[in-house]
């Protein structure tokens, strides 16, 4: 099972913060951990239609959404299942939601931030990239976010899991947190492989790559270690992204694994697009880990025993 401590829930509270607090709630419970309930006191000022700009008195205007915060997170803690979690409350003044959460996160060394994906900032800030995408970019640690309104109230956790991997050390990465929450939920493991459509001279190429990345995809979840887990393979021409989230859909998918990283330059940016469409799209919950800084990851010497079933579309 992964090694979780300490779960950080941040919220603006907006109905896409409330998405993620089920998940949040659910995590912590599952692993006996703190759950850390933050929420970024921010004075938009830049703005000077906004009405806070007016405020004769900044400090009355923080001290006054510092009592705020308190209330709605009291309200939230009441929910049901919260009396069994050791529930740390926090607001924190900062001039931008991300660094607060990602400074936070260090200071109290978290295991696991959880988050809801868009937030109160409305369509415009979407387009230039949500408090969520500059986390997820910036953490050292894993990010679980949860798109607005799909969730319901009450989570119950994850029964199929989906795993999208190419032959880079990082899928190695993801695909090690997909075993150990898969095999502690009782879930299945759907790993796909994606050819880029476009990529490949003709139709009977496409075809023996495919036959070849299904194999690939046996020999991965057979090295990388974990514990037992039961196991479809995907593997399909499209556009990666794209591919992705139409698999999710298709299979009815819980959890989506994905592993982000800290290279530089082109090859950064294209994963980087690929893994901030999934997340700004994908209606499942996405959990995002990173091959640098710190694991989760329990110490595996044995090599996995597995159940597994390839399916080729």
């Amino acid at each position: 099972m992964l090694r979780i401590k300490k779960v950080l829930y941040a919220t603006d509270f907006s109905e896409c913060s409330e998405s993620a607090l089920p998940v949040a709630l659910f995590m912590a419970e599952r692993h006996a951990a703190e759950l850390h309930m933050l929420h970024a006191i921010v004075l938009h000022e830049e703005d000077p239609h906004d009405p806070a700009y007016h405020f004769p008195d900044p400090q009355q205007l923080y001290e006054l959404l510092g009592v705020l915060a308190d209330q709605r997170m009291a309200s939230a803690g009441e929910r049901d299942g919260m009396h069994k979690v050791e529930i740390v409350r926090s607001q924190v003044r900062g001039i931008s939601p991300a660094p607060v959460i990602l400074e936070y996160a260090q200071a109290h060394n978290v295991d696991l931030i959880v988050m809801g994906t868009h937030g109160r900032r409305g369509v415009r800030h979407l387009l230039i990239g949500s408090v969520a995408g500059e986390v997820v970019r910036r953490a050292r640690i894993p990010v679980l976010t949860v798109r607005d309104g799909e969730l319901p109230r009450a989570f119950r956790g994850f029964e199929q899991i989906l795993v999208p991997l190419d032959y880079s050390a990082r899928s190695k990465v993801a695909l090690s947190y997909a075993k150990e929450i898969g095999a502690a939920e009782g879930a299945k493991l759907h790993l796909l492989h994606v050819l880029e459509t476009g990529a490949y001279p003709d139709f009977y190429a496409d075809l023996k790559l495919e036959k070849e990345a299904l194999a690939q995809l046996r020999t991965r979840l057979e090295r990388v270690p974990g514990p037992e887990i039961e196991a479809e393979f995907h593997a399909e021409l499209g556009h990666p992204a794209q591919t992705i989230l139409d698999y999710g859909e298709r299979l009815h998918v819980d959890l989506v694994v994905v592993a982000s990283h800290g290279r530089t330059g082109l090859e950064r940016a294209l994963l980087r697009s690929v893994v901030e469409g999934i997340v700004q799209r994908c209606k499942s919950p996405v959990l995002i880990v990173k091959p640098f800084g710190k694991s989760l990851l329990p110490a595996h010497e044995d090599r996995a025993s597995t159940r597994y079933t390839t399916v080729c579309l």
